[in-house]
Parts: C-alpha cells; sequence; structure tokens
C-alpha cells in the first residue's frame, strides 16, 4: 500500500488570547500560513476565542475541509486541530487537577485544561492524533503547579494508552510545559513508548537545540528565560507505531521568529513542523514501554515523590481553609449572642450599634463562603492527589513484579 507521509505542524501559544496585542492580525497571519503549507494536520492550542477558530476553520476550508474545537472549562481548552482527511471520532478528556481557581493571574483554572483525541484514516492506516495543553510552570525555583502538572502528565499517557489499543499510528501535539529532561516528560514518554520528533529527526531546521520559547520573541517574558539564554523546549510533536507500520521523522523545523514580511512573530512560541515517513510492515510490533523497566521504575518512583508532596501542601491548605471557616463560624455565633445581649439591654435605654454588628456580620460570613468553598476544593485536590499517588504505587508494584 502507499506509504503515507503526514506533515504536522503544531502550534502553540499567547498568540489568540482575547487581550493579546494584535490578536486578530496574528490570527490571520496563522491561516494565512496554514493555507500557504497545508499541512495534512495543524494541531493548535489557546485558540480561546470561537470566533477566531470558526474565522480559521472559513479561510482554511479549501485546504483543510476537516476540523474540530474541543470545548472545556469557563473559556475553553483552546484546542482545534485541522486535518486534509476525514476525522472519524473525536473525544476529550479534561485534567482532573488544573491549578487554582483564586490564582486570576495565571487562569489556568479556567481553561480547563484537557487532551483532546481524533481518530483518522489515511491510506487503510488508522491514526489516534492527540492535541494537549498543560499547566504553565511560571516559576521553576519554586513551582507550586509542579503536582498537578505530574498528574496531567500522568493521565495523558494513561489515556492515551487505553484509547490507542485499535491504533496504528499514535501522534501527539501540544504544548507540554514541560522541558525534555523534566520528570513529567520521562514519565510520559517512557509510560506510553512515545518517541520524540526532535531527538529522531533525521533533518532539523530552526532554532538552536529546538528551542520553542526564545528570548528574541517580543511576546515572550524575558526576566522567566534569564536563566536560558537560548531559550526552552517545551512544544512537542512526539510519536509511535503500535502494530504493523513503522514510523521515522524525516525533518523536523521549527519558526525563528517573525512572520514573513512582518515586524512581529505569530506567537510567543515557535511552530512545531515534522514531516513523518509511515511504512506499513508485514509483522506486528506492538504496544511497548519506551523505556527499561528498571529506568521506568526510577521515573515513576521519582513521580510519586513529587505527588505526595503536593498531597501533603493540599492537606495543609485543607486544614487552614477548615480551621478559618471554623472560626468564622464562631465569630458569626459570638455575634448572635452579643446582639440577644444588646437586644435584651433596649428595654433599659442601651443603645444598640447596627452599623458595626452588620459589617462584621458581613466580613464573617464572607470569611465563612470563602474559606468553606476553598475546603471543599483542597479535598477534591487532596481526593485526587491521593488517586494518582494510588494508581503510580500500583504500577511501580506490577513494573517490579514482572520477571
Amino acid at each position: 500500500s502507499p506509504s503515507p507521509r503526514p506533515s504536522i505542524l503544531h502550534l502553540s501559544g499567547r498568540a489568540i488570547r482575547y487581550l493579546s496585542k494584535r490578536r486578530q492580525e496574528r490570527v490571520g497571519l496563522i491561516g494565512d500560513a496554514l493555507r500557504r503549507d497545508c499541512f495534512d494536520l495543524a494541531l493548535l492550542q489557546e485558540v480561546w476565542s470561537e470566533q477566531d477558530y470558526s474565522d480559521l476553520k472559513v479561510k482554511l476550508g479549501g485546504c483543510y475541509p476537516f476540523s474540530h474545537y474541543f470545548h472545556s472549562g469557563v473559556i475553553g481548552s483552546g484546542l482545534c486541530i485541522f486535518s486534509r482527511f476525514p476525522i472519524l471520532d473525536t473525544l476529550l478528556y479534561q485534567y482532573s487537577l488544573n491549578g487554582y481557581p483564586y490564582m486570576l493571574q495565571h487562569g489556568d483554572w479556567f481553561c480547563g485544561k484537557s487532551v483532546g483525541l481524533i481518530v483518522m484514516k489515511i491510506s487503510g492506516i488508522v491514526f489516534n492524533v492527540y492535541v494537549t495543553h498543560l499547566h504553565a510552570e511560571y516559576c521553576r525555583d519554586k513551582d507550586v503547579y509542579l503536582p498537578h502538572r505530574l498528574v496531567q502528565a500522568w493521565e495523558l499517557a494513561q489515556f492515551i494508552r487505553h484509547t490507542s489499543q485499535a491504533a496504528d499510528v499514535v501522534l501527539l501535539g501540544g504544548d507540554l510545559n514541560m522541558h525534555p529532561e523534566d520528570v513529567g516528560i520521562r514519565l510520559l514518554r517512557g509510560w506510553t513508548g512515545l518517541r520524540d520528533a526532535f531527538a529522531e529527526a533525521t533533518r532539523f531546521e530552526g532554532c538552536e537545540d529546538g528551542c520553542t520559547l526564545i528570548p528574541n520573541n517580543r511576546f515572550t517574558v524575558k526576566t522567566e528565560l534569564l536563566p536560558f539564554p537560548l531559550g526552552i523546549r517545551i512544544d512537542y510533536i512526539l510519536y509511535k507505531a503500535i502494530s504493523g507500520v513503522t514510523v521515522k521523522c524525516e525533518e523536523l523545523k521549527t519558526t525563528t521568529g517573525t512572520a514573513p514580511g512582518m515586524d512581529m512573530p505569530f506567537s510567543d512560541h515557535e511552530a512545531v513542523m515534522a514531516t513523518l515517513h509511515i511504512q506499513r510492515q508485514g509483522q506486528a510490533v506492538g504496544d511497548t514501554l519506551g523505556t527499561a523497566e528498571p529506568t521506568l521504575v526510577d521515573v515513576v518512583t521519582e513521580a510519586r515523590t513529587e505527588v505526595v508532596v503536593g498531597l501533603r501542601a493540599a492537606q495543609q491548605q485543607r486544614y487552614s481553609m477548615g480551621r478559618m471557616a471554623v472560626l468564622a463560624l464562631l465569630l458569626l455565633l459570638l455575634q448572635a449572642a452579643a446582639a440577644l445581649g444588646a437586644l435584651a439591654g433596649l428595654a433599659a435605654g442601651q443603645p444598640f450599634p447596627k452599623l458595626s454588628f452588620s459589617l462584621l456580620a458581613f466580613l464573617a460570613i464572607g470569611v465563612l463562603l470563602l474559606a468553606t468553598s476553598l475546603h471543599l476544593f483542597h479535598t477534591m485536590e487532596v481526593k485526587m492527589l491521593q488517586g494518582t499517588e494510588e494508581q503510580m504505587r500500583m504500577a511501580l508494584r506490577a513494573l517490579q513484579e514482572r520477571p
């Protein structure tokens, strides 16, 4: 049968946030680039505006007759896929943990971070194509979101393993917000057997070391990249063959700055473009783990340790919020008792300070509602972290018991 050579574009970043600078102009540039190169697949993240997706869909209809937008969260997952081939099926999985709703300056919680899946067939070969965007890091020295991102990486790996059994080829593109050596990437690749297109590519062209977040991009936060003068690589195209086919990355490219003929880049992230050679073989390859099991044991152990650290922090937050709620409730009860006493003293001509009591009561009720809500949130966080820790513990036991 013919050997399909899908060319895949993965584009990520803040190019299409609602409040991004020159957003509509940049969305138009992205659409022009996709239409000009006409990739077989285009995987986009952070398309928060569904109107932007609709505009892209109209503009790209001639080259990409098939597309899908994944709905999730308050403002949307931002994930969408454009394809030259029919989309046979779709599925969305929303990660159980995704930051904190009170961290408004970051906003990840409101996105409903997820992984989207489409199933397609090219020349008789079944493809499972995944697109995702994991929680951002923000501060590498004190990464309070590391446990959540590890839970997301684990759930992503589990989702891929449990949904790809009927596929011949697995493709994953996304902003994983992790460096190549981070434990989350090692966990994802080790548990799924996915291969890194950058490491496997026969030819590479683009930013040094394949970096996708570089200091000379005008939309990046320069202070975050001070420890990394060349930039960082946090956007990936990963792949593997499951049965009866071989996959080889012939070429990988990244954009290297401004859009052609313009004074600005498409996004604060550089686009990643891969050309894959896929050929059917007579013998099934099978689904295997990507690293030696002793190494994988160490990776899962390291990830589990970080999850346990996050679990203890969540338990402490739950306790603090619970204690605050109890104190607010006691304050309300004391106010009620004082109010009854004051009302009883009205007969003796004692004035009742209504304004002071009302302000204090509103304050106590506000603290009670906020603390109770956060206590419930952190209770759910504890349960999700406990569930992931138990899954990792069982996975470790299974790995260690294998002959």
